[in-house]
C-alpha cells in the first residue's frame, strides 16, 4: 500500500482520494489507541472513576426536571415556548432562502469567538445549526432560572452544570458542524484528523487514562532556563518549603524586606515567568529585597501536614529566616490567592502574640479571599456530601492529585480552557504554541489530604475565617485584630476570587485597607507589567460601598499596570533605604540556585503500563517519593524519583525484586557519571549512604525492560 502523506502545509493541495483514505485510516488507528489508553487502566483497576460526580449532576438536574414535569401546565408552557422559538427560526430561514434580507432569530454574544468564522453567518446550513444551538441554550438557561423552590446552592449547581453541558454540545466542537474544521479536512485530505487523533491518543496516555489536554508546547519552556530565571539562591528549606532570596540589582534597597507567600495549588513561578513578565524581577529592579516561598509538591509521606503546619513551616518559619538574614526587625508580606488566605490566617494567629505581630510591617493580598460568601463557581463543588466523597478519595492516596484541581479550574472557563483546545488540537490537528502562562497552568501540584480538607471545610463550606470561628494552634482567629496596613488587590473579571468576595473580605480587617481593582482576571490582572501598558486599575480612598459597582462609582480609573501604585504604597510605609544585601549568610548559606528543586517536581499520578516485574513498582508508588515518567524514548516501566536522604531511605526500605536503580550526581541529568545498581533494591542502601549527599535523582526500572551500557547517553531524560 502507498502510505505517502501529501504535503499539505500550504492548505491549498487538491483533493486526493487515496491520501484522504489513508489519513482516515490513520485517524481511526489513533482513535483506537486513545480508547485503549482510556480503558486499560480502568480494566486493571489502576484508575477508578468517581461515580459520585455524575450522581451529583443527575440529582441536581433531576430537581429542575421535577419542577417542570410535576405540573402539566408548566410542562405544556415550556414545550410551547420552545416550539415557538423553533418555528420563528424556521420562518426566518425560509425567508432567507427565498432571498429576503432578514435579521437572525438570535445572535451570539459579541465576544463569543466560537462563531467568529464568516461561514457561520454566510452559509445557511451552519447559520441554522448555530441559531438552533443558541435558542436551545437560552431556553435551558431560563429553565433553571425560572425553577421555583430551589435552594440557592442547588440552583447555583444547576446553572453551572447546564452551562457545562451547553458548552460541550456547541456545534463548533464537532467535525460535521464546524465549517473551519470541514474546510481544513478537505484542504489537507484529512491529515488534520490524523494529526489530531494522534495527539489525542498521546494526551490520554499522558493522563494515564484521563485526557490531559495540552495547552502549550513545552519547547523552550523549562523552569530555571526560560522561566523563573531571576537570579537568586535557596537559603532555607524544610519539609514544606524552600525559601529563595533574590540577588539585588540596585545599589540601594528598601530597608524592610519583602516575603512573598504564593499559592501551593499552583507553583510560585507565575510571579517569575519570562523576565519581561516577572513580578519578582520587577520588584528586585525597584530596589526591594525579595524572598519567595517555593512550596513542595507533596506526596503521601506528607499527607498529615495540616493548615497549621503550612502556616508554621511556611510564612512563620520564613519570616524568622528573613529577619535573621537581613538583620531587620520587620518584614513586608505578600500573599497571592490561597497563599493570601493562609497569610491572613497567620496574621490573625500572630495578632495574639504582640512581639511577633510587631515584626510584620504590612500585608499585600493579590486576589485572595478571607470571606467566602461570594466565592463564585467554585462553591458548586462544595457541600458536605461532595466533600465527604473527596475526603474518602484523598484518604486512599494521601493527596489530591493536581490534575483534579486543574480540571476544576479549567471548567470555570471551559470554552477557553477546554473546548477551544479540543477543536484546535484534535479536530484541526494544530499543536499549541509555546506560551509560558499556559505551561504554568498545566504544571499542576498535589495537595495534602489534611490541609486541603481543612481549607475546603473551614473556608468554602463554613466560612469560619470571616466569622472569627476558625481555630489554629488552639487559637480562635479574629481578623479584626490584624491592624497593620493592607493593600488588597482584586481583579474585575476574576472567576476564582471574585472582586465582590475580595471587597467583602476587606471589611474583616481592623486596620487601614487600600482596596484596588485591576482590569482582566485572576492571572492576567495580576501579571500585568508596566511596560505592556495593558488594562487599567481603579483606586479610591476607603472601602465604602456594599458592592464593587458602588465602590467603582466613586473610584478613579488609571491606565496601565497597578504595579507602580503598589510600589509607591510600599515605599510610603517605610521609605528608608540601605545598601543592597548579599544573598545568604553564614547561618543560612546558599543551598542551590533559584528557582530551587521543589518547584521542578512534576505531578505524575503514574500507574503506567509496566510489564512483569516492573509492575511491582506500581504497588509501591505510595512509598513517599515524587515520581515522574521520563521521556517517551525510555522504557514504559521506568520511574523517575528526585533524590535526597528521605527519598533514598524510603526507596531502600522496599525490597523490590528484578529492578535496577540509577543514581545520578547533583545537577542536570547529563552531568557527570551515572551508574546502575542491580536489585533487590535493598542493595541500594549501602550506595545510598555513600551518595545521598551527592545524588540528585534516582531512576528505577525493570531489569528486563532494556539493557544499558556504561557509556549510554542520558541527555534525553526530561522531567
Amino acid at each position: 500500500m502507498n502510505t505517502k502523506t501529501p504535503d499539505t502545509s500550504s492548505g491549498e493541495t487538491g483533493f486526493d482520494a487515496e491520501a484522504f483514505a489513508i489519513n482516515i485510516a490513520r485517524a481511526m488507528e489513533s482513535g483506537g489507541k486513545a480508547l485503549a489508553a482510556y480503558f486499560e487502566p480502568r480494566a486493571t483497576g489502576e484508575v477508578k472513576d468517581r461515580p459520585n460526580e455524575m450522581i451529583d449532576v443527575v440529582k441536581t438536574l433531576t430537581s429542575v426536571a421535577e419542577y417542570w414535569l410535576s405540573d402539566p401546565g408548566r410542562a405544556t408552557d415550556l414545550q410551547s415556548r420552545l416550539a415557538r422559538d423553533y418555528l420563528d427560526l424556521w420562518g426566518t430561514t425560509i425567508r432567507r432562502m427565498a432571498g429576503e434580507d432578514v435579521s437572525p432569530a438570535i445572535a451570539p454574544a459579541p465576544r463569543d469567538r466560537r462563531f467568529a468564522d464568516p461561514s457561520w453567518t454566510s452559509n445557511q446550513f451552519y447559520d441554522f445549526i448555530k441559531q438552533v444551538y443558541l435558542l436551545t441554550s437560552k431556553q435551558a438557561e431560563e429553565l433553571v432560572k425560572k425553577t421555583a423552590d430551589l435552594d440557592p446552592h442547588t440552583r447555583h449547581k444547576a446553572e453551572f452544570y447546564v452551562q457545562q453541558i451547553i458548552n460541550a454540545l456547541s456545534p463548533s466542537n464537532f467535525l460535521l458542524t464546524n465549517p473551519e474544521v470541514m474546510r481544513e479536512t478537505i484542504a489537507t485530505n484529512a491529515d488534520n484528523l490524523a494529526r489530531g487523533l494522534t495527539m489525542l491518543a498521546e494526551d490520554v496516555a499522558a493522563g494515564h487514562g484521563n485526557l490531559k489536554i495540552r495547552q502549550s508546547d513545552p519547547a523552550n519552556l523549562e523552569v530555571g532556563v526560560n522561566m523563573a530565571t531571576t537570579a537568586g539562591k535557596v537559603v532555607f528549606q524544610n519539609d514544606l518549603i524552600q525559601l529563595i532570596q533574590y540577588q539585588p540589582s540596585t545599589e540601594n534597597v528598601l530597608r524592610t524586606p519583602l516575603l512573598i507567600v504564593p499559592p501551593w495549588i499552583n507553583k510560585f513561578y507565575i510571579l517569575d515567568l519570562r523576565p519581561e513578565k516577572s513580578f519578582i524581577k520587577w520588584c528586585v529592579d525597584q530596589g526591594v529585597t525579595v524572598f519567595v516561598i517555593s512550596w513542595i509538591n507533596p506526596d503521601k509521606s506528607l499527607e498529615h501536614k495540616t493548615w497549621e503546619d503550612y502556616a508554621k513551616e511556611g510564612p512563620i518559619a520564613a519570616m524568622d529566616v528573613v529577619r535573621s538574614l537581613t538583620g531587620e526587625s520587620r518584614v513586608h508580606t505578600l500573599g497571592y490567592c490561597v497563599g493570601g488566605t493562609l497569610l491572613a490566617s497567620t496574621l490573625a494567629l500572630l495578632a495574639d502574640q504582640p512581639q511577633r505581630s510587631s515584626q510584620i510591617a504590612s500585608a499585600t493580598f493579590f486576589t485572595a479571599q478571607v470571606d467566602f460568601t461570594f466565592a463564585g463557581d467554585l462553591l458548586v463543588f462544595i457541600d458536605d456530601e461532595q466533600l465527604t466523597a473527596l475526603e474518602q478519595e484523598m484518604q486512599a492516596t494521601g493527596v489530591l492529585e493536581g490534575s483534579k484541581m486543574a480540571m476544576v479550574f479549567n471548567m470555570l472557563r471551559s470554552n477557553d480552557l477546554i473546548w477551544s483546545y479540543v477543536v484546535s488540537n484534535y479536530l484541526k490537528g494544530q499543536k499549541p504554541g509555546s506560551f509560558d502562562l499556559l505551561h504554568w497552568n498545566s504544571d499542576s501540584t498535589r495537595m495534602t489530604a489534611a490541609n486541603h480538607s481543612y481549607y475546603l471545610r473551614n473556608c468554602y463550606l463554613e466560612n469560619r475565617l470571616s466569622k472569627g470561628t476558625m481555630v489554629m494552634d488552639n487559637t480562635q482567629l479574629d481578623l479584626s485584630k490584624v491592624t497593620l496596613p493592607i493593600y488588597n488587590l482584586a481583579t474585575r473579571e476574576d472567576h476564582i476570587a471574585p472582586a465582590e468576595s475580595v471587597l467583602r473580605g476587606s471589611h474583616c480587617f481592623g486596620g487601614p485597607v487600600k482596596f484596588v481593582v485591576a482590569g482582566s482576571g485572576h492571572i492576567a490582572g495580576v501579571i500585568n507589567p508596566p511596560a505592556t501598558n495593558k488594562y487599567q486599575y481603579w483606586t479610591r480612598d476607603g472601602i465604602e460601598g456594599a458592592t464593587v459597582a458602588e465602590w467603582l462609582a466613586g473610584a478613579e480609573e488609571h491606565k496601565g499596570s497597578w504595579w507602580p501604585d503598589w510600589r509607591a504604597w510600599l515605599g510610603g510605609l517605610d521609605p528608608e533605604e540601605v545598601p543592597a544585601r548579599s544573598v545568604g549568610s553564614e547561618e543560612f548559606p546558599a543551598i542551590e540556585d533559584a528557582p530551587g528543586s521543589y518547584v521542578k517536581v512534576r505531578s505524575w499520578s503514574w500507574a503506567g503500563s509496566c510489564r512483569s516485574a516492573g509492575k511491582q513498582l506500581v504497588g509501591h508508588l505510595a512509598l513517599g517519593g515524587d515520581w515522574f515518567r521520563p521521556h517517551r524514548s525510555h522504557s514504559a516501566g521506568t520511574i523517575f524519583c528526585p533524590a535526597g536522604e528521605r527519598k533514598l531511605n524510603n526507596i531502600c526500605d522496599h525490597k523490590l525484586e528484578n529492578v535496577q536503580c540509577l543514581v545520578a550526581p547533583l545537577g542536570s541529568p547529563v552531568a557527570g557519571v551515572v551508574r546502575w545498581i542491580e536489585a533487590p533494591l535493598a542493595k541500594l542502601g549501602r550506595c545510598a549512604r555513600r551518595c545521598r549527599k551527592h545524588a540528585s535523582f534516582v531512576l528505577v526500572r525493570p531489569m528486563e525492560s532494556w539493557d544499558i551500557g556504561a557509556n549510554d547517553e542520558h541527555g534525553k531524560l526530561h522531567h
